[in-house]
Parts: C-alpha cells; sequence; structure tokens
C-alpha cells in the first residue's frame, strides 16, 4: 500500500479513498475519526496486495450514526414523496458520473470483471431511475364500507430507520436495492458492507454526502463498517430499527431472523442460492450453452443466482457435457480489469479451500471432476472453472459452493427433473430449456419449479429491477427491487372516514339503544 497504489489506480482519488479511511459517517462531512479504532486491511484478490486501510466503528460510532438517523427520520418522513424522489434522481445523476470508476473499484477490491462491476453500477442507477418514479405511485387501496355514508382506505407511511447487511459479491448493487426504494419510501438507512469491500461502500457515501450536502441534508444515507459480531449484531438487535435487510448465508441469515424475530422486528432476507437449469430433449443448445456458461462463470461462481446446477435429459446430457467443456476451455481466466478476460479471481482463500474441498469429496459420493478445478500459479486467487458429473442431488450437491462449481445429472421425464430440481433446500433462481409449452408451463405452475425466480429460455442469472427479487426456503423468502417490493419498507394504515350523521356497527351489530 502506497502512493504507488493510488498512481497505479487513479479512480481511487477520484472516489475519495485514502490510504486509511473512517469507516463510518452519519453525513455530509460527518466521518469518524481514524484513530482509537481498529484497523483493517482491504486486499485485491487480483494479486492479493493491500489497496488501503478502513477504520472500524466502535459502539460510540454506532450510538451516533443511530441517534442521526433518527432525528434525520423526523424530518425526512414529513418531506412529500416526489421530493424525496428529487434527491434519488440527483444520486442516479451522481452515479452516472462516476459509473466507471466505482465500477473498476468494484473489479479491484471484489475480483468481477470489468464490464460485469460497470454494469453493477448501472444495476443501481437503474433502481434509482425505478425509485424515483415509485415516489409518484405509493398507492393504498380504496374498498367499499358495508355501513352508509363511510369511506375506507388504506395508506402507506415511512417505516423509520433501515438497517441494510450486504455481502461482498455485489457491493454496491444489494445496498441500493435496498437504499433507493427506502429513501423514497421516508426511510433513513444505515448500512453495514461487507468487511471484504469497504472502500467500495466508502465510495458510495462519499457520492452519498454529496447528494444529501446539495439537498441540505443529512443522516439519510449512512455507514457503519465494523465486525459482524460486532456492528451486525447491534443492528439486529436494536429495537429502534424496525427493519433489517440482510444479504449473505443462509447461516448468517438464520442469526438474523432470529435477532429479530426476538424484538418482532421485519427482516428481508435474501441468502444462499443453489439454482439449477433444466435442459430437455428438446432444447436450443446453442442457447443453453451460452446462457450456462454466464450463469456458472460469471463473477467467478460467486453469484447468489449462479447456476450450480445443471438436469439434463439423458438422450442429450453427454453432448452438453461436452459443449460445455468446449466453451470452458475457452474462457480468458486473468486481470479482470483488463479487456477480453472473462473470469476474474475468486474473493479469497477461503473461497479456493471451499471449492477444492467440494471437488475432493467427489469420489467418495459417486461423482467425477470432468474439467477444471484446479489453482493456477500466479499471485491472487485464481482456479479454473470446475464442471463435475454426479448421480444426483448427493449431499456435497445439496450445499451451496461460493465457487464456480458446476454439477451435472441427467433425468428420464419431466417429472424426475422438477422433483431433482426442489429437492435441494434453497429455492432462488431457477430455469428450465426447451421449445415445449408443455414443459414450460408445467415447470412455471405450482407443481413446477419451487424458487422465487422461474425463467424459461434464459438462465439463472442476471435479473431485471423491474421484478421484485428473492427466493424461497432457505434462500428467506425475502424481496427487494422492483414490482411492490416497496411495501416492505412502510407501514400500512387502514383508515374509515364516517361522514353521516349515525353510527351503525359493522356486521349489524346493535350495542344498546
Amino acid at each position: 500500500m502506497g502512493s504507488d497504489v493510488f498512481e497505479k489506480y487513479p479512480f481511487l482519488k477520484e472516489l475519495g479513498i485514502k490510504e486509511v479511511n473512517s469507516g463510518s459517517c452519519y453525513g455530509e462531512d460527518g466521518w469518524m475519526p481514524i484513530e482509537g479504532r481498529e484497523i483493517i486491511e482491504s486486499v485485491t484478490p487480483i494479486d492479493g496486495t493491500v489497496i488501503a486501510k478502513v477504520a472500524l466503528a466502535n459502539d460510540e460510532d454506532y450510538e451516533t450514526i443511530v441517534t442521526k438517523a433518527q432525528e434525520a427520520f423526523e424530518k425526512w418522513r414529513m418531506t412529500p414523496a416526489p421530493k424525496r424522489g428529487l434527491v434519488v434522481r440527483d444520486f442516479a445523476n451522481e452515479l452516472r458520473k462516476y459509473k466507471d470508476a466505482l465500477g473498476q473499484l468494484i473489479t479491484l477490491e471484489m475480483g468481477k470483471i470489468v464490464v460485469e462491476g460497470k454494469g453493477e453500477v448501472q444495476e443501481a442507477i437503474d433502481i434509482a431511475d425505478f425509485a424515483v418514479g415509485l415516489s409518484r405511485q405509493l398507492y393504498g387501496f380504496t374498498m367499499k364500507s358495508e355501513r352508509p355514508r363511510h369511506k375506507m382506505y388504506e395508506q402507506w407511511h415511512p417505516l423509520g430507520v433501515i438497517g441494510i447487511i450486504t455481502a461482498f459479491n455485489f457491493p454496491v448493487a444489494v445496498w441500493s436495492w435496498n437504499a433507493m426504494i427506502a429513501a423514497v419510501c421516508g426511510d433513513p438507512m444505515i448500512w453495514k458492507p461487507s468487511s471484504q469491500t469497504p472502500l467500495c461502500a466508502i465510495a458510495v457515501q462519499n457520492i452519498a454526502n454529496k447528494v444529501m450536502k446539495r439537498h441540505g441534508l443529512e443522516g439519510i444515507f449512512n455507514i457503519c463498517i465494523g465486525r459482524g459480531s460486532v456492528v451486525g449484531e447491534k443492528l439486529t438487535n436494536d429495537r429502534r430499527i424496525p427493519l433489517i435487510s440482510a444479504t449473505g448465508s443462509t447461516r448468517m441469515g438464520i442469526k438474523v431472523a432470529e435477532a429479530v424475530a426476538r424484538r418482532l422486528g421485519r427482516t428481508i432476507l435474501e441468502l444462499g442460492g443453489n439454482n439449477a437449469i433444466i435442459v430437455m430433449e428438446d432444447a436450443d443448445l446453442d442457447l443453453a450453452v451460452r446462457a450456462i456458461l454466464f450463469g456458472a462463470v460469471g463473477t467467478a461462481g460467486q453469484r447468489c443466482t449462479t447456476t450450480r446446477r445443471i438436469i439434463a435429459h439423458e438422450s442429450i446430457v453427454d453432448e452438453l457435457q461436452e459443449r460445455l467443456v468446449n466453451a470452458y476451455k475457452q474462457v480468458r481466466i486473468g486481470n479482470p480489469l483488463e479487456e477480453g478476460i472473462l473470469m476474474g479471481p475468486v474473493v479469497s482463500e477461503t473461497a479456493i479451500n471451499d471449492m477444492m474441498a467440494a471437488i475432493d469429496s467427489l469420489p467418495m459420493q459417486g461423482g467425477k471432476l470432468i474439467y477444471g478445478g484446479e489453482r493456477l500459479d500466479r499471485p491472487g486467487y485464481y482456479v479454473t472453472p470446475a464442471i463435475a458429473r454426479v448421480p444426483g442431488n448427493v449431499q456435497m450437491v445439496c450445499r451451496e459452493t461460493f465457487a464456480p462449481l458446476l454439477y451435472i445429472m441427467s433425468f428420464k421425464d419431466i417429472d424426475e427433473a422438477i422433483k431433482l430440481h426442489n429437492e435441494v433446500p434453497q429455492g432462488l433462481s431457477s430455469a428450465i430449456f426447451t421449445n415445449s409449452i408443455k414443459y414450460s408451463e408445467r415447470f412455471l405452475s405450482a407443481i413446477g419449479s419451487d424458487c422465487g425466480i422461474a425463467n424459461v429460455n434464459i438462465g439463472t442469472s442476471g435479473a431485471e429491477i423491474g421484478g421484485a427479487f428473492g427466493g424461497e426456503k432457505e434462500t428467506g423468502g425475502g424481496r427487494e427491487a422492483g414490482s411492490d417490493a416497496w411495501k416492505a419498507y412502510m407501514r400500512r394504515q387502514t383508515n374509515t372516514i364516517n361522514w353521516g350523521d349515525e353510527l351503525p356497527l359493522a356486521q349489524g351489530i346493535k350495542f344498546g339503544d
């Protein structure tokens, strides 16, 4: 770490990153001191070197941030929603300004290829644009009362200060799904990003500070970087935080859900995925191979929507496997900041060890490594994406290995395929490749895919922000981004107005004279 890093990566200074950064801020010019706080290093998986350091928030920092956010809520909730939308519109424009720089920082700190890094920023821009329109559409229903001269309707009010906990793999986009929607709904927020990608969060907070200053605001967008055992537990146990939106492993999600449920708070949980693509005998294999390649290899297999299982009809499974091996051989692996690279590193040594442990267990469970699965001899955390043939959803297949490891299994008929598809504990994203309307409708029906996302002739990755994103079972049941996901960030109120001169009771009840 030093001036050479900042000379090599000039976008760091452009985004306001320093050699040592504060990890907590409550608003414009509100960065907490660095002195006396634990320091962590941000390491790039590209070559294993230190980019910069971050001072973690302590207990006093956390209390200051929560207090400031609560104070901001008093004013923000009474700001008309369309005016809140103007702030978010400004945020979208600032993100456009810094798209290239922020996209490169995502690549540097997380390891995804640069087109994916910039695509992630575009996703944040898209959800901000969506939220601007939403700010004029926070609709409630009107209902017909059974009582004469009575009017019934519902309205939605801001909920309060929202806690957002994000993972390393989407260090900007997932925050934006929550933050942009929460902001137009009238909720300030406190963001606890992953300690593996703190610089991305600091860069976004610097942008947020500019936007808040321009509008005379503070305490709407807040950041609190700290260990999960400290900041994470404080957020989840804090009765002042009515909603926690958490993205991460199922194990982490269970802890969050239990803690928040004990205080009767709300959660939005986006947890593990073990996503499968069913490939029918009539599928367009050219289309399927392209979708599988992006779904399984994109982001080095570290998306929650990564394709991890291929369930292929027995008549085409061998041909599909051969095509996939040939496609995998064409994948250029290397520095994700360079053009033409299709797969960068995984995020850490732990990710490599988990992948190798899964591969080593293949023979014991009737599986066989078909291709890849090697660590590359170079600085950083690079592996070759792996393909394995397995007899079905054996024990290791039912666990999510967060790395580029793809399992292939075969089936005889559509009923067996859907059974294989549904019998894992996770339920996020799914897809089927077929030219049959019967197969596709069977897959999309109530007796088909049990996932929150089900696609036909497209892969499991790359969801658009217009639809609600989330899954079932051990994926947590949460929904973020589009559709009516905004309702989770507000409280519903049913109102009845009596504009007559009498007081009739519902259900025809007579009480006294």
